[in-house]
């Protein structure tokens, strides 16, 4: 064989192949090591903290519940005045408390009474007919005396005995007893109709220690009116009966009979204390408040009443009328950008003293700013729901909106594709701005920041990507955790806890499922290359891998055993023993183009360099290097490969 075909097969045979080449090496070097790419990353990043965190940010806009306890302090920009319903409410829930009740006199036990009088009066008619004067002491007479008393006593809750009947019965005869008997029913209509209470009513006013003045409904209306007592009723009965001048023991045998006839007769009228109490509050004016400027409307650890998240609405709404925010909101600004500032001095610092590796490569400058813009933006989002009608008429939905920032996002992401301690400076990033954007709220800082270092504890050498997902949903559990203890502490209603336990929880899950999506992006954008990826590097179905077993076997078992070599090599210093692994699996690819030139592939004792020049072959052998990095570059492996 000539020299020219020789120089062709080894160039890929008669027609050339075309290598894929990766971008020219000093453009590369200028954007991954360039102080001006980094200076506008940092200003970039600068500016897009700012705008996330700072424009159109309020503490106006902080998401408040009734009982909650404020986390910021809110004072009057300007002097308002506001209807309170709350107040209005309050006021008339007092003149309904404070309007007395209206009763209505009962007469039907009057009406009873009368009816078993009478009945007793034909009884006694009927007894001296049966029994005239000289009989009326015989036993039989007797008999049905104690007869005509139990008689009576059962037609009510009275109680008479005998004796007293048979002081009435000899009073006189019928008619004479009907005269006495008509005078003391004339007694206790009078006191019916004056009305009688048992001491345990509620009066609408006391006149004097011994009369209450009730409201009472009556058909021309309800009108005050002063009831006697039980006990000075049955003394005005005592009195009247003494004044019909019948005997001392006869007046006192009367009284015990008609006693019984005496009882309550207030009867509490709902209906009519509902109207009088409608009636009231209709005449009532609402309740308007005035808040002079400089008034302190929500204070940091005092718990919201329903009268001052009122207020802090109605402050909300005159603000951004009178557009008194803008200027709060242009001093805001520049406090937050130094804050933005000093932060990013202080990452840089860090950076500098932990991971020069980082400050010195661009593009994972540009992945930590990604990803923290990213992220902020998606707790700004969130952030944002407050403002949407469905959240400002349930304002009570609008407090688990802190609890569904994904603020695990970005140390999660940091954790896999740089280093856990880019990713827990990135957590404290993420957690202070989130506080600045929900209104400086420590809490939330604090509760975020502990849950991103639960998901970067448990995101570390992960190599599945499920793994990711269990990682973020142990730091939703910590959400949901401090929200059901910060719920019990600020005594929430319990469905708001459980909404809020909810979102944290859910969140949490969503975020691992969020990261699991980007990585490959990422990890294809800042030519990063994670356990996971190289996990799956190591499966024998590779299209590289299957092709070398099947045209250059003594490579592919030569490849296999310095993987091995090298994964337990770095796993005894402490390296990354997978990504050596993965490294010794395609070291070698590149021999696949001319397998026979390499001896590990050569059978039958065949050596095509006996046939070849010197030259020649080392030119093949050398080229192998060549065109592995061909291959690699082909099949997309990572950069990490081709550097090897």
């Amino acid at each position: 064989m000539s020299f020219l075909p020789k120089l062709k097969l080894l160039r890929g045979g008669t027609t050339r192949r075309k290598r894929k080449r990766e971008a020219p090496p000093g453009l590369i070097q200028f954007f991954e090591q360039s102080r001006v790419v980094a200076s506008f990353i940092f200003v970039a990043t600068v500016a897009a903290i700012v705008l996330i965190s700072s424009v159109g940010v309020s503490t106006l806009d902080t998401p408040v519940q009734t009982n909650q306890t404020a986390s910021v302090r809110i004072v009057a920009n300007e002097t308002f005045s506001y209807e309170s319903a709350e107040l209005t409410r309050l006021k008339r829930e007092q003149v309904r408390d404070r309007t007395p009740p209206v009763y209505r006199l009962e007469l039907e036990p009057l009406r009873l009474f009368e009816i078993h009088i009478q009945d007793l009066l034909t009884a006694f008619e009927t007894f001296e007919a049966d029994f005239p004067d000289e009989s009326a002491e015989s036993p039989e007479a007797q008999l049905r005396l104690n007869n005509i008393t139990a008689d009576f006593n059962a037609k009510g809750p009275y109680r008479t005995n005998p004796a007293d009947m048979k002081a009435l019965l000899r009073l006189g005869d019928a008619q004479q007893r009907f005269s006495v008997v008509e005078s003391a029913l004339l007694v206790l209509r009078d006191i019916y109709e004056q009305g009688v209470h048992d001491g345990g009513s509620l009066a609408a006013s006391t006149d004097s220690s011994d009369i209450l003045v009730f409201q009472i409904s009556q058909e021309d209306g309800v009108s005050n009116q002063a009831v006697e007592s039980l006990e000075k009723a049955l003394t005005l009965l005592r009195i009247n009966l003494n004044a019909e001048g019948i005997g001392r023991q006869t007046t006192f045998s009367l009284f015990r009979i008609f006693r019984n006839g005496v009882t309550p007769n207030l009867i509490y009228d709902q209906s009519a204390t509902k109207a009088l109490q409608e009636s009231a509050i209709a005449n009532l004016e609402p309740v308007n408040v005035t808040v002079e400027r400089g008034q302190t409307i929500l204070e940091p650890g005092i718990r919201v009443t329903a009268e001052k998240h009122e207020m802090l609405i109605a402050h909300r709404e005159i603000v951004l009328q009178s557009g008194a925010a803008r200027i709060d909101e242009g001093l805001q600004l520049f406090g937050r950008v130094l804050l933005v500032l000093a932060m990013l001095f202080a990452c840089t610092i860090y950076i500098r003293l932990k991971d020069l590796e980082t400050l010195n490569s661009n593009s994972r400058l540009g992945l930590l700013a990604l990803v923290v813009v990213l992220n902020l933006g998606a707790v700004r989002a969130s952030y944002e729901l407050a403002s949407l009608p469905f959240f400002i008429e349930h304002s009570e939905l609008a407090a688990i909106l802190p609890y569904i920032a994904p603020t695990a996002l970005a140390p999660v992401v940091v954790a896999i594709l740089i280093d856990t301690g880019s990713a827990v400076f990135m957590a404290l990033l993420i957690s202070i701005f989130t506080g600045v954007i929900y209104g400086n709220r420590m809490d939330l800082l604090v509760l975020t920041f502990l849950a991103s270092m639960v998901a970067i504890l448990s995101s570390r050498q992960t190599r599945k990507r499920g793994a990711i997902v269990r990682a973020t949903t142990f730091g939703g559990v910590v959400v949901a955790t401090f929200a059901l203890l910060i719920g019990v502490v600020d005594q929430l209603p319990p469905i708001s806890v459980l909404q809020q336990m909810g979102a944290g929880l859910a969140t949490g899950i969503l975020t691992g499922v969020v990261v699991v999506g980007l990585l490959p992006l990422l990890e294809s954008l800042f030519k990063r290359t994670t356990d996971i990826t190289m996990l799956e590097l190591t499966d024998y179905n590779h299209p590289l891998l299957r092709r070398m077993q099947m045209e250059a076997p003594g490579t592919y078992h030569h490849s296999l055993v310095v993987a091995q070599l090298a994964e337990n090599a770095a796993e005894a210093i402490g390296a990354r023993s997978l990504r050596a692994r993965v490294c010794a699996l395609f070291h070698d690819i590149g021999k696949m183009v001319k397998p026979e030139y390499f001896t590990e592939n050569q059978r039958d004792d065949v050596n095509p360099h006996d046939f070849n020049n010197p030259s020649l072959s080392a030119l093949i052998i050398k080229s192998h290097v060549k065109e592995g990095v061909d291959l690699a570059l082909q099949h997309h492996l990572p950069r990490v490969v081709l550097n090897v």
